[in-house]
């Protein structure tokens, strides 16, 4: 009798206690929500009371209220989103034009020790170059036109894709490539049932990595062989001195690399479901 009310009491409290632990696992996304929001609002609401008061200097760094003002001001003129429409678009080309060769090179070079021995000296050295060190030549090559600025995009995303996928690839078990050769899998089929999935998680962090370098090096690119574009507008307001246009501009890409951290760490939590975690 005694066991079985010592059941039956367990079996009551098991319930309670997954809604208790249900109950702090929602309250800290909550929190970690409320975090990321309530953090840059108050480092906005600092930035305006020390402008108010007179600590930060707001020729330099002019007050959030005014820089919305002017963001205002440039969304009902049409300016702003012609800009940002030019940027997202060289940036979704070049990203494309960088991604599908880094992935195809970067499975090769993880599964084929003869590709990796010829092209990882190569990859590994240039990789170190500044990329806006490279725009002088691109421009040389491609001109002023837009094929430059994706060329810009498409070496910002090559390097991190090519670099992680290799190693992701290099990661995976022998044990898997011998069940497949075990199965008589072919190379096509090696790589899209071993090698792919196994090296998805690296690839996804060099994806995101590529991104990122890819929206830095488009602003660089418009500001110097551009006439439109985020880059563009940034420079073509420090010669004109208006400096909130210039917060502006910052802020736009901010909020674009923000919003691209999400797609893709969504895309990641679709392509690689055994990794939830992320």
């Amino acid at each position: 009798m005694q066991d079985t009310s010592a059941t039956t009491a367990a079996e009551h409290r098991a319930p309670a206690q997954a809604a208790r632990r249900g109950g702090r696992g929602l309250g800290r996304r909550t929190k970690e929500r409320l975090l990321a929001i309530g953090t840059p609002l108050a480092l906005l609401l600092l930035w305006e009371m020390l402008v108010t008061v007179g600590v930060l200097d707001a020729r330099f760094f002019p007050a959030p209220s005014s820089i919305l003002a002017r963001m205002g001001q440039l969304i009902s003129t049409g300016e702003l989103l012609e800009h940002t429409v030019a940027s997202l678009r060289r940036l979704f080309l070049g990203f494309w034009v960088g991604l599908v060769p880094a992935l195809l090179l970067g499975v090769a070079m993880g599964l084929m020790r003869p590709v990796r021995a010829a092209l990882s000296p190569i990859v590994s050295g240039t990789y170190p170059i500044p990329k806006s060190a490279l725009l002088p030549l691109i421009l040389l090559i491609f001109g002023l036109g837009e094929m430059s600025k994706i060329v810009m995009v498409a070496i910002g995303v090559f390097y991190p894709v090519v670099l992680n996928t290799m190693a992701g690839v290099m990661q995976i078990a022998p044990m898997y490539y011998d069940v497949a050769h075990n199965f008589r899998a072919n190379r096509v089929q090696v790589f899209r049932t071993v090698a792919l999935p196994g090296a998805m998680p690296s690839i996804m962090t060099g994806v995101e990595l590529g991104a990122g370098l890819g929206l830095i090096l488009i602003a660089i690119a418009e500001m110097v062989g551009a006439r439109s574009g985020l880059g563009f507008m940034i420079w073509d307001a420090w010669q004109l001195y208006s400096v909130e246009t210039m917060y502006v501009g910052l802020l736009v890409i901010a909020v674009i690399g923000y919003v691209l951290s999400l797609l893709l760490s969504e895309l990641s939590r679709l392509l690689i479901p055994w990794n939830r975690e992320r």
